[in-house]
Formats: structure tokens, sequence, C-alpha cells
């Protein structure tokens, strides 16, 4: 086997054979297939993907290098890189290194030269699936102990991981400008966009580790709580549901988004199961029922809430309903308080990523329904 061989192996047997691509070595994890044409270095630094290997679906990856400024987060959190033909020169005034250069610099095992397009048409119909991808003397071991590697891998039904990429203490990003509302952002795996929305409103942002209590955000003195996109089984967040229970016990209003959509479904007594193969992309078509209005979204999810289209439901906290969904298969999209006399409800959420980055900013009018929320709710601004 040549030096620069590697091998990718699904837990059904399947290989890929192709080019190492980035670190030497052994990585394991989900596979999961992404459909965003741009955006892939927002896409590998994004905390949700933390343990899965990522096949791009865009036949060629790398075009634009690495630069400096579009990190979602302080590192790459992919298990592993699937690609097809990497980009053989880096070219971008932004650029500082190239795709291959970081990925090996942050030791993240990759393969080049497969057949994606095969590959992700076997994740379409077999479903997303443990795998591996080799290199280097990690691929010189049989074809049996390379599967034996991929399937005694734990499972991402019932991964708890928003720990594991939560930060460890809390930290503030102030508003640009006037400040006007205070905002608790739960760090589930949150992307660095997303406060800079908030603040570019006129929020101040203090960003908690998942495991705060609500002493904790009530010392804050928030106008809002939000919950974060993140990695891993919502099924597993009982601490983060009982978190965002107590939250609206207290009435304080609540946006969540991805991660934060399911914590808040099941906050309202929703179930949440594994899809076949997920959303991952950035030109995902959601409908929002109120209003009719299409949006396309970028979007970042295995899970997903059971609902129906404009469904309704009762809740401790009032009337709930399905707000949103996907106008491809009519998964849920979305949830909310309905509220009662003329009021908004204190609570809503949506599935997919508002903030983009990368993707379409069809959705970034949901910080000021956010921040109009916060004012609606008799909160005065600026306190």
């Amino acid at each position: 086997m040549s030096d620069r061989a590697a091998v990718m192996v699904l837990e059904d047997g399947r290989v890929f054979r192709g080019r190492r691509f980035g670190a030497e070595g052994q990585t394991l994890g989900e596979a999961v297939f992404c459909t965003a044409m741009t955006g892939y270095q927002e896409t590998l630094t994004d905390p949700s993907y933390h343990r899965q290997i990522v096949v791009a679906t865009a036949p060629q990856i790398g075009n634009t290098g690495w630069n400096a400024e579009d990190d979602e987060s302080g590192r790459i959190w992919v298990a592993g890189y699937a690609v097809r033909d990497p980009a053989k020169r880096a070219s971008n005034w932004r650029s500082v290194t190239t795709l291959a250069e970081e990925l090996e610099r942050q030791r993240i095992v990759g393969i080049s030269g497969i057949d994606t397009r095969a590959l992700v048409r076997h994740l379409r119909t077999r479903g997303s699936m443990k795998a591996g991808i080799f290199s280097g003397d990690a691929a010189a071991a049989s074809a049996e102990e390379l599967l034996s590697r991929v399937t005694g891998q734990p499972s991402m039904l019932g991964a708890d991981l928003a720990g594991e990429v939560s930060t460890g203490s809390v930290y503030t990003i102030e508003p640009d400008g006037a400040h006007r509302f205070t905002v608790v952002a739960v760090d589930l795996g949150i992307k660095t966009n997303t406060p800079r929305m908030f603040a570019q409103r006129g929020m101040r942002v203090h960003v908690v580790p998942s495991s705060v209590t609500l002493d904790r955000i009530q010392e804050l003195r928030p106008d809002g709580v939000f919950l974060s996109n993140g990695p891993g089984d919502p099924a597993t967040q009982d601490d983060a549901v009982e978190l965002t229970k107590a939250v609206l016990g207290e009435g304080i209003p609540l946006f969540g988004i991805c991660f934060g959509n399911q914590i808040l479904g099941r906050a309202l007594g929703l179930r949440t199961y594994k899809m076949k193969f997920g959303h991952r992309g950035i030109n995902v078509p959601v409908v929002d029922h109120a209003t009719g209005a299409v949006s396309i979204t970028a979007q970042n999810h295995g899970f997903a809430l059971e609902g129906e289209a404009g469904q309704r439901f009762d809740t401790p906290f009032g009337t709930a309903e399905v707000s949103h969904t996907c106008a491809n298969d009519g998964t849920v999209e979305g949830v909310r308080l309905v509220g009662a006399d003329g009021k908004p409800g204190r609570a809503f959420s949506v599935q997919y990523h508002p903030e983009a980055a990368a993707g379409p900013h069809d959705a970034a009018y949901l910080f000021d329904r956010f921040a109009g929320l916060m004012e609606s709710a008799g909160l005065k601004e600026g306190v």
C-alpha cells in the first residue's frame, strides 16, 4: 500500500479506497454528508459535528484555503473529512494556509479521491452509520480488524456530547452600540456567529456552560435565555430540559435553535427520534405556518422532534404548536408557545440556523423576533 493511501470503512462492510487528506492515522465517527457548496471552514469548526465524519457532496473542496476569520469555534470538531477532489491551490485574499495543511495541523484524519457520489447515495439508502478512516500504519490492519474497530465504537443514538463541547466558564460578548437587552446563552455547542448576531441588535450576551443552574442564570439578570445548537442525542439532555422548564416557569422569554429546538420541544412534551440521514446543508426550504412564508435555511441535525405541521398541544406553560416544517419531507422545524390575550407566547425555537455561517440570511429576522419578544414581555430595555 502506498504511504499516501487511505481507506474508509463503513459499519455494513462497504469500503472506499483513496488517498490521505490531512493527518495520517485513524479516526472513528458517524458518517454523514453535507450538501453545502461553500462554507467548509464553518462546517469543520461547528461543534454540532463533534464525533462525525463529514462527507462533502461538492466535488471540489479547498479552493479558498483556510483563513483566520471564519472559524465557528476555537478548533475543528469533525472526527474526519471525506472529499472527492481537493483543490491543488488555494486562492483567496484572506487565506493564510491550505485546507490540507490545517487538517494536518489539527490532527484531523481525512480521505480524498473517493467516489463521494456513490458514498452519499449509499448513506441516503442505508442511513448515516458508524465509519472509520485509516491511513499509514493504521491502514495496515486486516479488513476484519478495521471493520471491528468501526463497529465497536459507540453509537450516536444515546450519545451525550453537549458537555464535551460547551464552554468551561462564563464569557461575555458586548453589544454593538447602545445596550438594549441582556441574553444568557446556554452553550450546548454554540457557533461564534450567534452571539455576534445578538450583539448587532444591541444585546449583551453572557455565554454560560451547559451545566448552568437557574440560580446562576437569574444572577445575570437576563431579559431572555437562548438555547444553542449542539451535538449528540437530545434524549440524553434531561438536565437541559429541566432547566428549560424552570426558565419557562419563571416566564423568561426563551429562544432556541437546532439542538435548542429539540430541548424546548422536549420541555413542552414532544419526543425526539434519530433521522435516517438528517439534514446537513445550506439550501433546505422551511415553511412558517403562521405566514406561509418559505425560508431557505442552513441546517445540521440528525435528530428531530415528533409532530405534524400546525399541530397544537397543551403544556404546563400554555398551548404550544408546531410552527415550522421542512418543505421537502415534513420534518418539524420549529415550535412555539402560542400565547393569549393578543400577546405572543414567551418561547419559540427553530431547527435550522438563522445565524447561517455559512448559508443564506433568510431567517436572520428571528433574532429581531426575539428582541420583540423580550420587549413585549414588559421588560425594560437597557436594564
